[in-house]
């Protein structure tokens, strides 16, 4: 078995948060970080810092988000889909190119019946342009359409045209400005040496298995299909079958926060493994960590219900619009809604949820301060404040 402490204290080692967040920062850091724990998540809002910075930030706090820009414009990273638009290392490129051949299949069915049409005869026209003229972005594109409906889905042509290179890997991102994407060919991103296909889809069924259980140390086979999203859940159970009779993997027992137990993978060795203890420091997580990203992962392991409420009407949310998990060595904690008040300069906290049975005596309060402190330096502001009743 895996006692739920040891596999609480594996999994964060193997997403670098059983290690205290003073290591250095350089390009070369982070590059070897991202590989570390295999992508950040890119998410649009800013209510403190966006999730891809915050993401690292909490791993290494002398992180700056130039640094990030650096790595991508010197063509270290690429940005696509894992399960949500993420940052990936650009040397797994080459197995993307089994999503880009599914995405084109998938796609032909199911955006004929979204979008409104005229899209198709666009992706020449856009190729050409980019071609020509360089990169583009959406407000580049489709001035003489008509805008239609509005809607979250009512695309003019010219932008699902856009979108679809983009998926199918006819067009890569080069740069982001302002947070809107900017197209370029995928021959002008991606290097040569990265920019052909990795070989049969059974051996990027083979990498995407053992470079997902390597960062998860221990997984079912719905785990292993769900965390870079590029492979079926058959195509997941049919190769830790495999490789459990190659005696790769071993099937035990993992022990959830609650005592109960489920069956999983992992490798022989990870049994007799001695997992570090993390720092006691409290760490503020993006709602969008990797250690958090499978929402039902995190509550078995750490007993910890999680939901994003960003999309639920306000009077409904139990928390709040986007509401920050808190970390203390291999025990989350609590949760806390704070924003930045730019024109105030202050990282305001609105409010502050405990985990049962956890109190806020005046050490783990003085380590919160701590930590609201390094955040407001990370994202530009003077001040911490708080409401009147900010424990609740």
């Amino acid at each position: 078995m895996l006692t739920n402490p040891q596999a609480r204290r594996l999994f964060l080692a193997s997403h670098a948060l059983a290690e205290a967040p003073t290591l250095p920062a350089k390009p070369q850091d982070i590059g070897a970080l991202i590989h570390r724990i295999g992508f950040v998540q890119v998410d649009s809002i800013n209510t403190v810092a966006r999730a891809h910075h915050m993401i690292l930030w909490s791993r290494r706090n002398a992180y700056r988000p130039e640094t990030l820009d650096k790595l991508l414009a010197g063509r270290q990273l690429f940005e696509h889909w894992t399960h949500d638009a993420s940052i990936i290392p650009t040397e797994f490129h080459p197995h993307w190119h089994h999503r880009y051949q599914e995405a084109e299949a998938r796609l032909a069915t199911k955006w004929a019946s979204w979008f409104r049409p005229g899209y198709e005869e666009q992706f020449q026209t856009i190729l050409q342009r980019i071609r020509d003229e360089g990169p583009l972005t959406v407000s580049d594109v489709g001035q003489d359409e008509d805008s239609g409906q509005g809607g979250w889905w009512d695309w003019k042509p010219s932008k699902t045209a856009l979108e679809w290179l983009w998926r199918t890997g006819a067009l890569a991102i080069t740069r982001r400005e302002a947070f809107r994407k900017v197209y370029d060919l995928t021959e002008r991103v991606i290097p040569e040496a990265h920019r052909h296909p990795s070989g049969t889809r059974a051996e990027m069924i083979d990498w995407a298995c053992n470079s997902a259980l390597d960062r998860l140390t221990f997984a079912d086979p719905s785990e292993l299909r769900a965390y870079w999203h590029i492979i079926t859940p058959v195509e997941a159970k049919a190769w830790a079958d495999a490789a459990l009779k190659r005696g790769e993997v071993t099937q035990t027992l993992l022990q959830g926060a609650d005592g109960t137990t489920k069956k999983t993978l992992t490798r022989p060795e990870t049994l007799t493994a001695a997992p570090p203890e993390p720092p006691s420091r409290l760490r503020i997580l993006s709602p969008f960590d990797p250690a958090l990203r499978d929402r039902d992962r995190a509550e078995f392991l750490f007993g910890f219900r999680y939901r994003i409420e960003v999309f639920v009407p306000e009077p409904k949310r139990q928390y709040g619009y986007y509401v920050f998990p808190v970390l203390e060595g291999d025990r989350l904690i609590a949760r806390l809604d704070a924003k930045a008040r730019r024109d105030q300069d202050a990282l305001h906290l609105r409010a502050l949820w405990p985990e049962p049975g956890i109190t806020f005596t005046k050490a783990r309060q003085a380590k919160l301060d701590a930590e609201l402190a390094r955040l407001a330096q990370f994202a530009g502001l003077s001040l911490v404040t708080r409401e009147d009743d900010w424990l609740r």
